[in-house]
């Protein structure tokens, strides 16, 4: 009870936590510290919804537009960055929001990293051929196996964990799940009370909309002039991270010659809802959470809006009025 307090903000992609981080802050002294994997890069704006001028005027915003697309970044990076920002919103007497929608960022700032080695070239080589051959839906099955707990965090379709979490197993005869156990045993506490709140639409059809909303608004801004501008640099490429999130990398496929317009427009809405189904998969398993799920999470009726309002309000007062 002696930490000082913060609250977490998560939810799928489209389900509204800007919003609702933006009208708390209007109400309690507070600072937004971003989790977004995306928002962390320059010229990524109509594609990542990062908060516009307007919006960042209303209140501090951190970990927003502090690197150039060609450059990495990590969760580890991420940890470091964060635990700094949130020592120093707490040294001014505010209140530490973190909102997002990048789960492992704030898993790693939670648990912090663990050390899994890095798999040799031989296995990465091996996994990736076997994906060629068999398929990616192939190789979950294996991870079943082996894995269970994180097989069904995973999803089939996303070759990047499936096959990181292959490779530690290939690698060390040790699940990706036990190393994670490990890490949380040798961690040090995380050094704030934490309150953690999860925002998801009901029914799962009102996100869906959201999402077919969103990314035609984002065409209607200039999405495309956006990753035009980043496309004509020869420093970018369709590997790196940035250009990965999800809707840059289907308009980047399209301005490369693989499909056309309307191709790349229902790739980037299937795979924003593809996305917005992994975040919700961590969430069901994340532990000491409180859901908000309003029928109308969008806010197209107004008292569903106070409803959802009033509801995180008195979580948070609650969380703050038990530190004092």
């Amino acid at each position: 009870m002696t930490l000082p307090p913060a609250i977490f903000l998560m939810g799928p992609t489209a389900s509204g936590k800007t919003d609702l981080a933006l009208w708390l802050a209007r109400q309690l002294p507070c600072e937004i510290i971003s989790v977004d994997s995306a928002l962390v890069y320059r010229g990524l704006d109509i594609g990542s919804a990062k908060p516009d001028a307007s919006e960042l005027a209303i209140c501090p915003h951190h970990l927003i537009d502090i690197l150039d697309p060609a450059e990495p970044y990590s969760a580890a990076c991420f940890r470091h960055d964060a635990l700094q920002l949130m020592q120093e919103i707490t040294a001014r007497g505010r209140l530490p929001l973190l909102v997002g929608g990048t789960m492992m960022y704030f898993r790693v700032l939670l648990y912090g990293m663990s050390e899994v080695p890095n798999a040799s070239t031989d296995i990465r080589r091996q996994i990736l051929d076997e994906a060629g051959q068999f398929g990616w839906h192939h190789l979950h099955r294996q991870l079943q196996l082996v894995d269970p707990v994180s097989a069904s965090r995973i999803h089939p379709n996303d070759p990047q964990r499936l096959q990181r979490a292959l490779e530690v197993y290939r690698s060390t005869g040790i699940s990706m799940t036990e190393w994670r156990q490990r890490e949380q045993q040798q961690q040090q506490a995380f050094p704030y009370r934490v309150r953690q709140v999860a925002l998801a639409p009901e029914p799962r059809s009102v996100l869906h909309r959201r999402i077919a909303q969103r990314f035609e608004h984002m065409l209607q801004q200039g999405f495309e002039q956006e990753v035009r501008a980043l496309f004509a640099r020869p420093d970018l490429h369709a590997d790196l991270p940035a250009i990965r999130a999800v809707g840059y990398r289907q308009m980047w496929a399209y301005l490369a010659g693989e499909y056309d317009y309307a191709t790349m427009r229902d790739k980037g809405i299937a795979a924003t809802r593809q996305l917005a189904k992994r975040q919700l998969t961590w969430l069901r398993g994340w532990q000491d959470l409180h859901w908000l799920s309003p029928a109308d999470a969008a806010g197209q009726h107004p008292d569903s809006r106070e409803r959802l309002r009033n509801e995180f309000l008195q979580l948070v007062n609650q969380h703050i009025n038990r530190h004092l």
